[in-house]
């Protein structure tokens, strides 16, 4: 039986978005991805447009809060940002590991080149789908 992999943000809007897009991606045989966050917000537009530039697509998700998330026991949960790691509900059952990434949003928010906001957003797609393609790694009982 596959485990259930859930990525927690506070907004579920970016970050948590492109990792589920690139767990289901790469890992999607092996495992049941979700995403979802303390807080509803809309879907990034750039986030989509990033991860399309690497051959995902994400503009079918939806942003959903940990409410709306299917009734099923999360084996781990990796909070993506600090934010969600102190604010996150419980999980019987399942270990909450945390792997902050820089919030794209808030780092390009002073910035007004399209391009170079875009770039900090490449920066963090890349490091998401690092960490994604070695999460195996983050769920050995060993990993601090």
């Amino acid at each position: 039986m596959k485990k259930n992999i859930l990525f927690l943000c506070t907004g579920n809007s970016c970050r948590s978005q492109m990792a589920e897009g690139w767990a289901k991606s790469l890992k999607g045989r092996e495992y049941n991805f979700f995403s979802a966050g303390t807080k509803k917000h809309d879907l990034n537009k750039r986030a989509i447009e990033v991860m399309n530039e690497a051959g995902v697509d994400i503009s079918h998700h939806c942003s959903n809060t940990t409410e709306e998330l299917p009734e099923v026991q999360m084996d781990y949960v990796f909070t993506v940002c600090s934010d969600a790691h102190e604010n996150c509900p419980y999980f019987p059952g399942g270990k909450i590991i945390h792997v902050g990434f820089d919030d794209p949003p808030q780092l390009s928010q002073s910035i007004d080149n399209e391009e170079e906001i875009l770039t900090i957003y490449r920066r963090v797609r890349d490091e998401i789908k690092e960490f994604v393609t070695n999460i195996e790694k983050y769920m050995d009982d060993n990993h601090e």
